[in-house]
């Protein structure tokens, strides 16, 4: 067994006195998990049931069969990076080999064929994964604008990268397919989004031609007491925008509290906007698909500030 993944081996399991039927008889009956053919965990795992660790666990299922040269990348490197990967595909492990062809899409593994310098591979728990402003540029080439924007976002936000290391990790091959797209996902990318729900509803007030907002402002009252930071403002208008979502109050729990804590300290913080002549704009997850209904909501508060 790996003892850093947990992860065991068929050809392992064998040498240690397992027979396949007995193998077979301990995956029917749950005590086994499989990661892929011939990897396993024992079972239960937490580490199955979310969708992003899951992957992780398939990365290290298949190193070892990748042989010398590979690099973990695009959502694969994301993923051990720890970046949110909303919406990507996990089903294959991703790796780029520093070469012109070669390259090819399998089962379980994507190979990508493209220069690979020294400077843009890290260390991750002994593997070699691609560095975060590689990582992000190669997901902005070739994942859709809003997944693609979500990554970038996030890595702005941890402070990963700066701004200007993403320009420069798609500028460094300014010839690469799909470079026109990161361009202009690096355009847009803004750290100060704090989720995932945070970005789609910036870029849905993008797409919707509101007002550019303020992100992240602090409100003060007229007698100059901090009422709170509100996720989008827009002060010509005296509006607040707040994006709610399950992951934002499970950040905002203090030890101790319960989750109806937090959202009986919201209602008041709401509260005290409108005492102070906001407007407050709320809208949740769902409303992200469909955003219209909150556009027309916000140019409501608009015309009544």
């Amino acid at each position: 067994m790996d003892p850093l993944s947990g992860l065991a081996f068929r050809p392992d399991l064998l040498a240690a006195g397992l027979t396949d039927r007995e193998l077979r008889r301990l995956r029917r009956g749950g005590a086994l998990a499989v990661v892929r053919p011939g990897a396993y965990v024992v079972a239960p795992d937490d580490r199955l049931a979310d969708a992003s660790t899951r992957h992780a666990l398939l990365v290290r299922a298949e190193w070892d069969r990748l042989g010398p040269g590979a690099v973990v990348s695009h959502v694969s490197a994301a993923v051990l990076h720890g970046l949110p990967v909303w919406r990507l595909p996990l089903d294959r492990v991703h790796v780029t080999r520093d070469r012109r062809t070669g390259a090819r899409r399998g089962t379980c593994v994507h190979v990508h064929a493209a220069a690979l310098d020294a400077d843009e591979i890290a260390e991750i728990g002994g593997l070699a994964v691609t560095s975060v402003d590689r990582t992000v540029a190669d997901i902005a080439r070739t994942a859709r604008f809003e997944e693609a924007v979500v990554v970038a976002d996030a890595a702005l936000h941890a402070g990963l990268v700066g701004p200007a290391g993403l320009v420069a990790a798609v500028e460094r091959a300014p010839h690469r397919p799909g470079n026109p797209a990161a361009r202009r996902v690096v355009a847009v990318a803004d750290g100060r989004s704090e989720s995932v729900g945070e970005t789609r509803s910036r870029l849905a007030l993008l797409g919707a031609g509101m007002p550019v907002p303020v992100l992240q402002h602090v409100i003060m009252s007229t007698t100059g007491r901090r009422v709170g930071r509100v996720d989008f403002w827009w002060p010509r208008h005296r509006t607040v925008g707040e994006f709610d979502g399950r992951v934002k109050y499970g950040r905002l729990l203090r030890p101790g509290q319960e989750p109806g804590d937090v959202v009986f300290a919201e209602k008041r913080r709401e509260d005290l906007l409108r005492a102070e002549g906001l407007q407050v704009v709320r809208w949740v997850w769902d409303e992200l698909e469909r955003f219209d209904v909150v556009a027309a909501r916000l140019r409501r508060a608009f015309g009544q500030s």
